[in-house]
């Protein structure tokens, strides 16, 4: 039973089926009707304050501009994936608002929570560290989890299988190199333990996709201006014999904030940009 009055009932009913209609016969029409007559759901998401929002449109689209400005060697286009980790659900809805739906996190609890939050057509990358016991949480509590670009071993390869429901869609992920050689960071280090993984996922995985390979760049090697990174070129060197092994095309998902530009110029077809964006970030759990 129905509390609203009839006009309103009868005015959200004409809605929804221009909206239906648009979708359905005039794709390019339905995008502004939405922006005419939103969806009452529309009003429940966080919202940033118009001040908040004109500055983070601004930022990306300087960050898109510089993107498309640089000429990709393999003539590919480069995805743009807005690292929005620690950043509040309010700053995601604007870029959202402005059309972009690639979005990344390292934190599980924190990607679960935002994803029953927010609009269910966005495309989240899990980018964090990942332990084999989170990989259950990520598979099961994301039904529109785009990729995991941290896979590391066999183990959390098939436990992110296991737990993924085949009805729902399958996750792209990339396996992480850790082409810097530190210990600190996680990764794959060999081409032989690299190549056994990516035949796991291929072969023996149906609900995963294998879509590339991801590597974080050393300090040093990010921040030498105008020079080749050593990092990425090794990413590019394991890509090029991983291709030709499994016959397949890879992306590579390469460059950060302070390292993007030169990425691409080295064949990234994904970066990951964060405080460009939406500025600096606060400590996690006050520390």
């Amino acid at each position: 039973m129905s509390f609203l009055p009839f006009w309103v009932s009868e005015f959200l009913g004409l809605s929804r089926m221009i909206q239906y209609l648009s979708c359905e016969y005039f794709p390019m029409l339905n995008h502004f009707i939405k922006r005419l007559i939103p969806l009452r759901t529309m009003s429940t998401y966080p919202k940033a304050t118009e001040e908040r929002s004109k500055e983070l449109v601004e930022n990306v689209d300087h960050i898109l501009n510089r993107v498309n400005s640089i000429k990709s060697p393999n003539g590919r286009p480069v995805n743009l994936v807005c690292v929005s980790k620690l950043k509040p659900s309010s700053d995601i809805m604007a870029l959202y608002d402005a059309g972009f739906r690639h979005f990344g996190e390292n934190y599980v609890q924190e990607l679960v929570s935002k994803a029953q939050e927010l609009p269910k057509d966005i495309k989240w990358h899990f980018i964090g560290g990942l332990q084999t016991n989170k990989c259950k949480d990520l598979a099961t509590r994301i039904d529109n989890l785009y990729a995991v670009e941290t896979i590391d071993s066999i183990k959390k390869a098939n436990k992110l299988n296991s737990s993924r429901d085949e009805s729902k869609p399958k996750i792209n992920v990339f396996i992480q190199v850790n082409t810097s050689g530190e210990e600190q960071k996680s990764g794959i280090s060999s081409y032989e333990d690299l190549l056994s993984l990516a035949k796991v996922i291929k072969n023996d995985c149906p609900n995963l996709i294998l879509k590339g390979l991801m590597t974080i760049g050393s300090i040093k090697q990010s921040t030498a201006a105008g020079e080749r990174n050593e990092d990425f070129d090794q990413l590019s060197s394991y890509n090029e014999k991983l291709e030709s092994d499994l016959g397949t095309t890879l992306e590579l998902s390469m460059g950060m904030s302070s390292d993007f530009e030169q990425a691409i110029k080295q064949g990234s077809t994904s970066v990951r940009v964060g405080s460009n964006i939406f500025g600096a970030r606060p400590p996690r759990n006050g520390h």
